[in-house]
């Protein structure tokens, strides 16, 4: 056998596949209240699903709501020990998000910390985001 054989023969190797980035992080504060809600929930939860929407003067705004099951196209989050389940279409304009949770004297809200905010409109209802630029 002759090493031109060897070659014709041995498979290439491809390469490890790349971790995938993890596309939320939660503040300790944010994890409490999610823990908190979870525990409250008059149903049984698994944690918080996260969205985007179309609407809003700027144009886009996130939603957050109870998660009761884990959909085959959701991106699991787990993070501080709860779980963020993000909507597959809001995946690229969350990559590299922090997840807060702010209380001040008018209001108690989750917070969304996100790179890729390009405005937000006065009221702070809405924001405009582009997609996550994600390198080869």
């Amino acid at each position: 056998m002759t090493d031109m054989n060897l070659q014709a023969t041995t498979p290439p190797v491809k390469p490890a596949p790349r971790p995938r980035p993890q596309v939320m992080r939660l503040t300790d504060a944010a994890a409490e209240r999610v823990r908190q809600l979870t525990q409250r929930a008059d149903a049984a939860i698994i944690g918080l699903r996260v969205g985007i929407k179309n609407g809003g003067c700027a144009g886009q705004s996130y939603t957050v709501e109870y998660a009761h099951d884990i959909r085959p196209s959701d991106e699991v989050v787990e993070d501080k020990g709860v779980k963020i389940l993000v909507e597959p279409k809001a995946v690229l304009f969350l990559l590299g998000t922090e997840m807060d949770y702010k209380v001040d004297k008018m209001s108690a809200q989750f917070v969304f910390n996100n790179p890729n905010q390009i405005s937000a409109c006065g009221c702070g209802e809405s924001v405009q985001l582009s997609p996550a630029k994600i390198d080869g």
